[in-house]
């Protein structure tokens, strides 16, 4: 049976173990790796996209952040994670973000894990291969949106009934054509519709206009590419 002076020393000598675990020399190197590999993935995902400078930067330094969590614990991943979930209260002050977004945030914070625990083969092999596969599957044409897609804006006087005042127009130039939203404006006296449409392959969008112009009284009329409604879903 042990006594408390060797259970004392034991638990000396095991908290030395544990703080003595991380070198400066391993600080050094992981951070390192995890500045590369962020690198690596922000350059990845903005390929051939649009993306901010800011979720750029952020990209690229969230590996090093969650790697510091995970070593100032000590290498305990259910702490560093906990204290990491803090940091997802952000989330509810920031942008929503698409998919992709989200899946590269989440390869940061992995790459970040990897480092953290000094396991930096596998650090590498998952942020080459992530990045490897995004850039393919974007050269790839799969999930693309018809190009013809676009937005169309009119606003009428209240006298008109919106329900089919321009069907026929539509019919002529249109092969889809879908009401989104309807909105009261000017004190309740004019409505603003706003319809999802496809133009037809031989139609001529400046006649379209012309002869709406025509049936709405020269009021406001607004036709852009569609707003990528999916996208924005998280």
């Amino acid at each position: 049976m042990l006594n408390s002076t060797t259970l004392a020393a034991t638990t000396v000598t095991t908290t030395e173990t544990t703080v003595a675990a991380i070198t400066t020399n391993e600080f050094i190197f992981c951070t390192a790796a995890s500045l590369v590999l962020g690198l690596i993935i922000a350059f990845a995902f903005n390929f051939k996209q649009k993306k901010t400078k800011s979720f750029m930067m952020t990209l690229a330094l969230l590996p090093v952040i969650v790697q510091v969590v995970i070593m100032l614990v000590n290498g305990n991943i259910g702490t560093g994670v906990a204290v990491m979930g803090a940091f997802s209260l952000v989330r509810f002050r920031s942008v929503p973000g698409s998919a992709m977004d989200i899946c590269a945030i989440f390869l940061s914070m992995a790459v970040g894990l990897a480092t953290g625990t000094n396991h930096l083969a596998l650090a590498l092999m998952l942020a080459v291969c992530v990045s490897l596969l995004n850039i393919i599957y974007t050269l790839l044409p799969i999930g693309k949106k018809k190009s013809g897609h676009k937005e169309l804006s009119i606003t009428i006087p209240e006298s008109l009934d919106y329900t089919e005042v321009f069907d026929d127009i539509f019919e002529k130039y249109l092969s889809e054509c879908e009401l989104v939203s309807v909105k009261t404006t000017n004190m309740g006296s004019l409505f603003k519709l706003r319809y999802r449409i496809e133009l037809k392959s031989d139609a001529n969008e400046k006649k379209l206009i012309d002869e709406l112009r025509c049936r709405n009284g020269n009021l406001e009329i607004m036709c852009a590419v569609a707003a990528d409604i999916e996208e924005q879903s998280f």
